[in-house]
């Protein structure tokens, strides 16, 4: 391998429709402080669109922040947990809705931990030499699966997606390196039962999911992996805890946010956190908070940045961005989602209504 991947382009998309703790408390038994108290969400978001046009836009917004054309993207990646189809790939779907015919195209599942699986496959496939400017989205639409009879978990999780363009560079900058696990012996902690080949089509409720969600099994074994990965990468690239100017974990809880850093002896100004705005976002979390740590300056030319995941499988991540000179975008985008007339609640009605 030669060179390095470079960051050179970063967009998000959001849905424009809020759920705030006050909606949910009108529909289940909790509360805002209930919530807030468990979780540090405070609202998230909720998706009128499927998860591809979501990733779409996050993609061209991408493109243009690196003023780089479509047609020369020879990959692109989508993490996501949440597909439009299984057949065929969401990734196929978006490189339909982007024009990126010249891409090769593939789906990547490895829950929340997504985004840094497949920052490290896009990153090592470039270094190769075998591929030149590469788009990595993680993208997601939880809030779809939700059974809002399943209190503590219906509360946790939002839709939105995040992309970078990564292109090959002779500049030390990019994805340095990365340290991927899982552990399996724990996969039933996380997990969507009864969607999949494995699952039963001509049960009753078939169409009516649930995340089988095990809180305190995954708190204790999330931040216990995050730190492992973490110290694998800084030992491997001769760093230490004192030579991270930022860290962006994954955005599941801020207590384990905060365990983690106190974990790492990072102070919390360190830490980019938005789990209050968006809930869960699964692998679009660190992308999403990526390009909100730009857009407020707390990234810097030449910083180091921290990326540390866990998620359903159990899957856990770590990798270390250095980042290049350039901290705004070189152009724009006027891609945005189809309007939204309908509140989040309306979005969500139907689902409420079958499984409350």
């Amino acid at each position: 391998m030669t060179g390095y991947a470079a960051i050179t382009g970063w967009g998000k998309c959001v849905p424009p429709a809020i759920l705030t703790n006050d909606d949910i408390a009108s529909v289940i038994d909790t509360s805002d402080e209930w919530i807030r108290t468990r979780s540090g969400i405070r609202e998230r978001r909720v998706s009128h669109v499927p998860g591809s046009d979501l990733a779409a836009v996050a993609a061209q917004r991408a493109l243009a922040a690196a003023d780089a054309d479509v047609n020369d993207v020879d990959l692109l990646i989508i993490a996501t947990c949440t597909p439009d189809t299984v057949i065929p790939s969401t990734a196929a779907h978006v490189q339909r809705k982007i024009g990126a015919y010249n891409a090769a195209v593939f789906d990547l599942n490895a829950g929340c931990s997504g985004f840094v699986y497949s920052l490290s496959v896009a990153t090592s496939m470039i270094r190769s030499g075998a591929f030149k400017k590469a788009v990595v989205i993680g993208s997601e639409r939880i809030t779809w699966f939700l059974n809002w009879s399943l209190r503590d978990t219906a509360v946790l999780f939002g839709d939105g997606a995040g992309a970078v363009v990564v292109e090959s560079s002779e500049q030390e900058s990019g994805l340095l390196y990365s340290h991927l696990g899982c552990e399996g012996d724990a996969a039933e902690a996380l997990q969507i039962p009864n969607f999949g080949t494995a699952g039963n089509r001509f049960v009753d409720d078939y169409g009516v999911f649930g995340v089988q969600f095990d809180g305190r099994e995954i708190f204790r074994r999330a931040v216990k992996g995050m730190a492992k990965e973490t110290k694998i990468v800084l030992n491997e690239l001769g760093l230490t805890d004192d030579d991270i100017d930022r860290i962006i974990p994954h955005q599941a809880n801020l207590r384990i946010i905060e365990s983690l850093a106190k974990h790492l002896s990072i102070d919390m100004s360190k830490v980019e956190v938005n789990i209050q705005n968006y809930g869960n976002t699964s692998a679009a979390t660190i992308p999403v908070a990526m390009v909100e740590a730009l857009e407020a300056g707390r990234i810097k030319p030449g910083d180091r940045i921290l990326l540390a995941a866990f998620g359903a499988g159990l899957t856990r991540a770590a990798g270390l961005v250095r980042w290049g000179d350039r901290t705004t975008p070189l152009q724009t985008s006027d891609a945005e989602l189809p309007p939204c007339n309908q509140t989040a609640l309306e979005i969500l009605a139907e689902a409420i209504k079958h499984t409350l």
